[in-house]
């Protein structure tokens, strides 16, 4: 182990990147050479430090295995031209990270444990950010409970780990979306609005069943009158009608304040196209769709960035779409990427650098 100006460091021997290529990289399949972790334990953090990727050592008990106390976030690294590389507005992915904690009963991570452990982790394995359009390095820092009892309570011990995967585009092609009536993602009062493990493990029945009749994923709907639109799959929806982009309102804490979300609002705005945050439901989308007013729909996440979609179905009701011809989502999604890859100044101070 070598100290450096930063968290105590220990390096691999030989990097992983010399057998890897880059190329076409499927999305969470392969990680980098090292990960950052730290400890939770007598009420503070201890031993933050970089280390070797390497499996953990956990027993059966683990609170987290048990009763789901288990965060993470989605963040990206991209590298310019010039040969920097930055990453993609990780304040606010620092901040949504400490409100999942606080609604799972979990301490909150220091900035300094947070922010330094990422950076210093990006810097050592900076290599491992492909250059190539639509390519990235994918950065996820998770904490779960690491208690070693049983009993339904909050942990007093947890493990904090960043670790880093290259990855290229999540959907290659447009999507097909099933509308959800039957399962429910998230209700007001619950933990919709935070980044935790179970909203995903409980998403996954209603997605294997839309595969299953031939679409991609489900957009959510309320869980009293399955008729108010919450997300698609695991991203914020956005809709064009009548030359307004409206997106579902996040005031009842149902969904995921996603960070991509943000970024493409603020770019529309920009482009001169209205923003409505707002609740909408099937019904005014199916009528927009039915009068010509409904022009696009498409998926924001930090994972898709942009995810255009192709058919949405509602019961009988069958609406596709022409992709081909749209000019919004696919001119925001230029916008967003000109600014990550360093194409155009970053007048939003949207990229940290590493």
């Amino acid at each position: 182990m070598i100290k450096t100006s930063g968290f105590p460091v220990t390096k691999v021997a030989e990097s992983k990147l010399n057998s890897l290529s880059l190329e076409n990289i499927p999305f969470g399949k392969y990680f980098s050479d090292h990960m950052f972790m730290a400890t939770y334990k007598n009420g503070a953090w201890q031993d933050p430090q970089i280390l070797p990727y390497q499996p953990l050592h956990i027993e059966p008990s683990l609170a987290a295995l048990h009763y789901g106390q288990a965060i993470f976030e989605g963040i990206k690294a991209y590298k310019h031209n010039s040969g920097e590389a930055f990453i993609f507005r990780p304040y606010d992915n620092f901040k949504r990270f400490n409100l999942s904690a606080e609604r799972m009963c979990m301490p909150e991570v220091p900035e300094y444990i947070f922010m330094e452990g990422m950076h210093q982790l990006l810097a050592i394995d900076k290599d491992w950010i492909p250059a190539k359009a639509e390519h990235s390095l994918y950065i996820r820092p998770v904490m779960f409970a690491t208690d070693v009892a049983l009993g339904v309570r909050p942990s007093e011990t947890y493990a904090f780990i960043i670790m880093l995967s290259p990855t290229g585009p999540y959907y290659a092609k447009p999507m097909k979306i099933y509308v959800e009536e039957t399962y429910t993602r998230a209700v007001k009062g619950g933990v919709g609005f935070a980044k935790n493990a179970g909203n995903y493990g409980g998403s996954m029945m209603a997605a294997k069943k839309a595969n299953e009749l031939g679409y991609d994923q489900v957009l959510w709907t309320d869980a009293i009158e399955h008729k108010w639109l919450q997300e698609v799959g695991m991203m914020n929806v956005v809709f064009i009608i009548n030359n307004k982009a409206i997106t579902p309102s996040l005031e009842e804490g149902t969904i995921l304040n996603g960070v991509t979300r943000n970024s493409v609002l603020v770019l529309l705005q920009e482009m001169g196209i209205a923003v409505e945050e707002r609740k909408i439901n099937i019904d005014e989308v199916i009528a927009a769709y039915k009068n010509g007013t409904l022009q696009e729909v498409f998926g924001t996440g930090t994972a898709a960035t942009i995810a255009l979609i192709k058919e949405l179905r509602y019961k009988d009701e069958q609406m596709l779409f022409d992709t081909e011809k749209w000019k919004v989502s696919t001119a925001v999604k230029e916008k967003l990427n000109q600014i990550r890859y360093g194409v155009v100044p970053d007048v939003h101070e949207w990229l940290y650098k590493i």
